[in-house]
């Protein structure tokens, strides 16, 4: 086991390296990262390129990555289901009602859509505990209907938005919110990100062993003297605020948070705060490389959601088949 993590670690860390200088090398702008470095670049266009628009998409590609894929971990391994995601809470889709709202009512601004966003994710997975209030300590099953109830609430919502939006912008901005996209992060952008996150994220790592805990039954829990009624909520109300912090800047990414969790499983056997890290460091990667692709596949960039998609679903499909179940 050492052995094999330590492989692993090791080549991941250099997938990572290696990603992060061929996404600030490649786009429709060439810029090089080599003379960046050596600081023979002297025309300002460059550095604007580089330091607005390279490096935030950067930064938050591998970040959001990481945090959504321990997020799906977490998720998978507290509902003990393999398919378990943020959507499974309707974060995902409060965020997408959310963002429509602030795109119909205030005008498409960046903090009308990202406030929008980041309140309709809340309000959804506070409904969700609220729906199953008192049920924590016997009823795992009961929250997984709630939130299969809100995300189809907000789905509705999201329709009633598309409907009443104007046809010629703000149905367009909706559609192309919710199928995510890394083109309009700034810096600005990832520290805001990291501030509604990193602190809930944190939190969630040292709360890992309580996480462990809740995959065992309700009852061996409350024998090992985890109170349900508290940390079940309070971990599934700081995972929403990671994601629904993320996701309000970078617009819906799919998959991403799925299929992570299970390759780092499939590679370690094992299911412990280790392997939700590593399940991180390969979102993390999964992100940046299909933020490349969205970039240079195509005159136009694609939207991120579309190639996390292309690239996450056959990656589930083949684990599928190999494993018999998932």
């Amino acid at each position: 086991m050492g052995k094999k993590l330590n492989n692993t670690v090791f080549f991941l860390l250099v997938c990572t390296v290696s990603l992060l200088f061929l996404s600030l090398e490649v786009g429709k702008y060439d810029v090089s990262l080599t003379r960046m470095i050596s600081g023979k670049i002297t025309d300002p266009l460059d550095y604007k390129v580089f330091y607005q628009l390279r490096l935030p998409r950067t930064l938050m590609a591998l970040y959001a990555g990481f945090a959504l894929s321990l997020v799906g971990a977490l998720m998978q391994t507290i509902f003990k289901n393999p398919l378990a995601s943020p959507d499974i809470m309707g974060v995902s889709s409060g965020a997408g009602a959310g963002a429509a709202l602030g795109i119909i009512l205030g005008g498409g601004g960046f903090l009308t859509v990202t406030s929008g966003a980041l309140v309709g994710a809340l309000l959804a997975i506070s409904l969700a505990v609220y729906l199953t209030r008192g049920r924590f300590s016997r009823q795992l099953a009961s929250f997984v209907v709630a939130g299969v109830a809100v995300n189809a609430l907000a789905q509705s919502v999201l329709m009633l938005m598309k409907l009443m939006a104007d046809p010629e912008n703000q149905l367009s901005s909706i559609e192309f919110w919710l199928m995510g996209g890394l083109g309009a992060v700034t810096l600005e952008k990832v520290y805001l990100g990291l501030l509604g996150s990193l602190p809930a994220l944190i939190l969630l790592l040292f709360l890992g062993r309580q996480v462990g805990i809740l995959s065992l039954s309700d009852g061996e829990a409350e024998a090992l003297g985890v109170n349900l009624k508290i940390i079940r909520p309070l971990i599934l109300f700081l995972s929403a605020l990671v994601v629904a912090s993320l996701i309000s800047i970078t617009g819906i990414i799919s998959f991403i948070g799925l299929v992570a969790p299970h390759l780092a499983r499939l590679i370690l056997k094992t299911n412990n705060r280790i392997t939700w890290i590593i399940a991180g460091l390969i979102g993390g990667n999964l992100l940046l490389v299909s933020d490349v692709l969205a970039r240079t596949l195509t005159y136009a960039e694609i939207p991120v959601s579309i190639l996390t998609s292309l690239i996450g679903a056959p990656i589930l499909i083949m684990l599928m088949r190999g494993k018999g179940k998932l």
